[in-house]
């Protein structure tokens, strides 16, 4: 019998077992772009991402800013902390301000946290997402899976579509709406380069560019290109009740 595409695509990224077995991702990464500059924030260089797998949507990532604080996502919630742990500045359920107000022109340092922790868990992450069961998904012709994601979930938009090479399982490129910039943030997130961790590889290079005519990315403007300059998965035997998993 044929696999589906979503078992090749977890096999690929290092088999279902090893997945589920996982509790967090360990990365550290780089970001730029104009998706920075429109909103008058600075790159990401070289941040420290622990990304957790399973269990509630969760990230956190070091230095948020320019004070060096750590950005805490954990569900529909953002804050920063500084270096002992103490809160700075909080904000629940951030979503629901973008993108009106000040925010079709600048963001606040909380803005930007949520921002980049969020979509930092989704691609870092990935295949893991395909185990949850709060997420919808769906084969589609071409070598494509749909994901419904719900409410509950911080992410770009609710419909996103994934894109594979049909023969090894990687992914290509990743279609979303970016609704914290506006209805209109139609994205590409081109898989440029992959790289490998004992074996099991990983999205490497990625660059963000409008959607255009008839649905391809677009050359330029590059909104946010990203490097991962290195990742490994993190195995725990205690694992979070929440979010559970196929």
């Amino acid at each position: 019998m044929k696999a589906t595409l979503s078992e090749l695509v977890l096999e690929t990224y290092g088999g279902r077992s090893r997945w589920q077995a996982a509790s967090a991702v360990e990365a550290q990464v780089s970001a730029s772009g104009w998706a920075f500059r429109l909103k008058f924030q600075p790159p990401d260089r070289n941040i420290r991402v622990h990304a957790a797998v399973g269990g509630k949507p969760g990230a956190r990532y070091t230095p948020a800013d320019r004070q060096g604080h750590t950005a805490v996502l954990e569900g529909q919630h953002i804050r920063l902390e500084n270096s002992s742990g103490a809160l700075v500045a909080e904000r629940d359920d951030p979503k629901r301000f973008f993108p009106y107000g000040r925010r079709v022109f600048w963001w606040d340092r909380l803005d930007r946290a949520y921002f980049s922790a969020y979509a930092l868990w989704n691609y870092l992450t990935f295949p893991a997402l395909i185990l949850r069961n709060d997420i919808q998904w769906t084969e589609l012709p071409g070598a494509r899976m749909e994901a419904i994601f719900p409410a509950s979930i911080p992410t770009h938009n609710a419909r996103q579509v994934f894109y594979f090479d049909p023969k090894t399982g990687l992914l290509l490129r990743h279609d979303y709406t970016a609704e914290v910039f506006g209805s209109w943030a139609r994205a590409a997130n081109v898989v440029l380069e992959h790289g490998s961790w004992e074996g099991v590889p990983f999205p490497s290079q990625r660059r963000v560019t409008p959607v255009g005519a008839g649905g391809r990315p677009m050359p330029a403007p590059v909104l946010v290109d990203i490097h991962v300059h290195s990742w490994r998965l993190v195995t725990s035997f205690r694992r979070q009740a929440e979010g559970p998993s196929h």
